[in-house]
């Protein structure tokens, strides 16, 4: 199955997780710091997930977040005691997928890496098709087998996540989605409580196909109703 990484400063919790996802057949990491977690994504290139708890001495989760993807897309799940909407938020803005609040149930710990994991197993695969599925609009490209995106012919990194928001979008050009029904289609669950996390996402995605954020070419809001890739 997966390399995933868990970063906890509270060895029982890294322990519970080890269990739990060692037993759905994923090789599990430790490490117990921030700095230690960047150590071993150093040497071990094949990591696929990253589960980071947010208070942690010596490299707290937000910062070895920040830190991981300045190089690296794999998806991030974080850990926090914290329930408010901020805490989260603040996970997402720096880059992590996803985030899951302690204590938390192991079904949904599960759940959610398996998720993520699909994704990225998506993102990284290859079709084997000899017509390349691309999608364009204005100098908007996404070539799906590629996985790659390009704006005005430069390259732009997504994490999975982002990518797949966006690549439903541009497949489905100026129709409107709600915030519900993104969610619904991306992450294939229940949208409840979620405009945060799909606001956050959209706005990471605007920053860096836009040229100016504030005043989008493509990744239109319609207020009242939700989000649409404009057809251009």
């Amino acid at each position: 199955m997966a390399k995933i990484l868990v970063c906890d400063d509270d060895k029982e919790i890294v322990e519970a997780i080890e269990i739990y996802l060692s037993q759905e057949g994923h090789q599990i990491l430790r490490a117990y710091d921030g700095e230690e977690a960047l150590k071993i994504l150093e040497t071990e290139k094949d990591v696929e997930l990253l589960i980071i708890d947010v208070m942690m001495p010596k490299l707290d989760g937000i910062r070895a977040t920040l830190k991981v993807r300045e190089a690296n897309n794999i998806p991030i799940i974080i850990l926090s005691a914290k329930s408010e909407d901020a805490d989260k938020i603040l996970g997402l803005n720096v880059g992590a997928d996803d985030y899951v609040t302690k204590p938390f149930n192991p079904l949904e710990l599960i759940a959610r890496v398996k998720s993520q994991l699909r994704r990225y197993t998506q993102l990284g695969s290859t079709s084997g098709k000899e017509r390349e599925e691309v999608y364009t609009t204005g100098g908007l490209v996404i070539n799906d087998d590629l996985k790659e995106v390009t704006v005005d012919g430069e390259q732009v990194r997504l994490t999975p996540i982002e990518y797949n928001i966006l690549l439903f979008l541009v497949q489905n050009q100026g129709k409107v989605f709600s915030i519900d029904q993104i969610y619904e289609n991306i992450w294939n669950e229940d949208a409840i409580g979620v405009d945060n996390t799909v606001a956050v996402h959209i706005r990471h995605i605007r920053e860096k196909i836009e040229i100016n954020p504030k005043e989008p070419r493509y990744l239109k809001v319609v207020w009242g109703v939700g989000y649409k890739i404009e057809k251009i």
